[in-house]
């Protein structure tokens, strides 16, 4: 993906949290890298800072935890959403778990040194200190969806709502990932889909 391309389409999907003059955009823009990650490549890691915060152009990565030798998948993350270690980001203390990437991937990102570099710009300070603060609610609406989700829905209840980001992207992740998230055997997983995909085809 051209970068030129990548950076408008971050400009237009964070309208959402904040929306920048052109002027305000061409400093904004200044502090955004682009981080192309292979596939597997980590873009956070247990017990290292995440020293940036990124937004997924294209691609799409994993959360994991890694308990006596097994991987645990808490969230996936696609194109047009953020992604960070944020409590790590924002305390700059290593992180608990890891992001890997799921299928090559371009990340724009911005570092916790830019991050403050902005908010003592006094033309954008207000909006960078609002767009964290929309970012922070967003990573903690995120949270409570997931640990409701586990506590108030079926295995299949779950699949029904990762279906409805897409199924052209749900099946772009291996179904071990899915079935882990889910937090059933690929078996199990195997059963609801026979159960749930043929109508939907």
């Amino acid at each position: 993906m051209d970068t030129l391309i990548a950076a408008e389409n971050f400009r237009s999907q964070i309208k959402q949290f904040v929306t920048f003059t052109d002027e305000e955009w061409e400093l904004f823009k200044k502090h955004i890298h682009y981080k192309p990650l292979k596939k597997k490549a980590f873009f956070a890691e247990e017990g290292k800072v995440c020293d940036e915060i990124g937004f997924i152009a294209k691609g799409s990565v994993r959360y994991f935890h890694v308990r006596d030798g097994v991987d645990i998948t808490g969230y996936f993350s696609f194109e047009n959403e953020f992604v960070s270690s944020y409590k790590s980001f924002l305390t700059q203390l290593p992180g608990s778990n890891y992001i890997q990437a799921l299928e090559d991937s371009l990340i724009l990102t911005i570092k916790y040194k830019s991050w403050h570099e902005m908010l003592e710009e006094p033309r954008i300070a207000y909006k960078i200190e609002r767009f964290g603060r929309l970012i922070a609610e967003y990573y903690l609406c995120c949270y409570e969806d997931r640990v409701t989700a586990f506590i108030t829905q079926t295995p299949e209840e779950r699949y029904l709502k990762l279906l409805e980001t897409g199924r052209d992207i749900l099946f772009r992740i291996p179904q071990h990932y899915v079935a882990n998230f889910l937090g059933i055997t690929p078996v199990s997983l195997s059963r609801i889909r026979k159960r749930i995909l043929t109508p939907h085809q």
